[in-house]
């Protein structure tokens, strides 16, 4: 049986439940923690990220959805992966803002609270500064501000907290989000990869319809980059214009809506389409 782990809780889970819902997946039999649901040849179970991690790291399941501060804690970074977009956040270092440090080697001998003591020991290795890992739960701002730690190795959404507590960011260890990974490449593994690209590429994506005058195209087709071959048809009864289809980004879409109205286009509707391999 391939074993698909998601989220059990959290914006993680809901934010993963949509998508996968826009993936073509039937989201419906998932009620929280231990759920297990079969859909199209994959069991899908809801389980914590962090076991779901080591359930992958140690072979009992072939995916997983997970954030990247969990993958790099489980050590499964080597294993293919999709991001997925959302939950972003970013994992620091941080210390006092008034200890002096400006550096990240300024914390050699000093000691490192932080969730993820793996993740935080490898990375210190690697920037080749001794320190003493401090594995620990809860807030660790308040750790580090209190001088129970010298630093702290801890996420960061808007960094009202670390600003609370008068703490400074000395270096971003990884741009953190949520990710689809997986170590098997059986048949149905590969096919959920396939719709959740799909479903991502939708998302970032418009169809657009317009009627334009046939000799603007190449004008059109300058607004946007990469854009090559609009679908051209002819409207009854018209020799003027033409209908003409593109798929275009989102955000350069609404940016350049007001030059492709200066084109003379006309009965323009942008769609966001359902499902999109480019």
């Amino acid at each position: 049986m391939v074993r698909v782990a998601i989220p059990s809780k959290g914006r993680l889970r809901s934010d993963s439940l949509s998508l996968l819902g826009s993936a073509g997946v039937s989201t419906g039999m998932f009620h929280g923690s231990g759920a297990r649901a079969l859909v199209d040849g994959i069991e899908y179970i809801e389980m914590r990220p962090r076991d779901a991690a080591i359930a992958l790291a140690n072979g009992h399941l072939d995916g997983a959805i997970l954030a990247t501060d969990i993958i790099l804690e489980a050590g499964v970074a080597d294993m293919p992966a999709l991001p997925l977009g959302f939950s972003r956040s970013q994992l620091v270092v941080a210390s006092r803002a008034d200890d002096g440090r400006d550096a990240v080697s300024d914390l050699a001998g000093g000691a490192i609270a932080t969730h993820l003591p793996n993740a935080s020991r490898n990375w210190f290795e690697q920037q080749c500064v001794d320190v003493r890992i401090l594995a620990m739960g809860g807030s660790l701002e308040g750790v580090c501000a209190s001088g129970m730690a010298d630093g702290i190795v801890d996420l960061r959404e808007t960094g009202t907290s670390l600003a609370m507590n008068n703490l400074r960011v000395l270096a971003v260890i990884a741009e953190c989000q949520a990710t689809a990974v997986w170590r098997s490449e059986e048949p149905a593994i590969t096919d959920l990869v396939v719709r959740l690209e799909a479903a991502l590429q939708a998302r970032q994506h418009r169809y657009v319809m317009m009627h334009l005058e046939e000799r603007r195209i190449p004008e059109l087709c300058a607004l946007f980059p990469g854009l090559a071959a609009p679908t051209v048809l002819p409207l009854a009864g018209r020799d003027d214009i033409v209908a003409v289809h593109i798929v275009v980004e989102g955000k350069a879409w609404w940016r350049l809506l007001q030059d492709v109205r200066a084109l003379g286009a006309t009965a323009i509707v942008a769609l966001q389409p359902n499902t999109l391999l480019m």
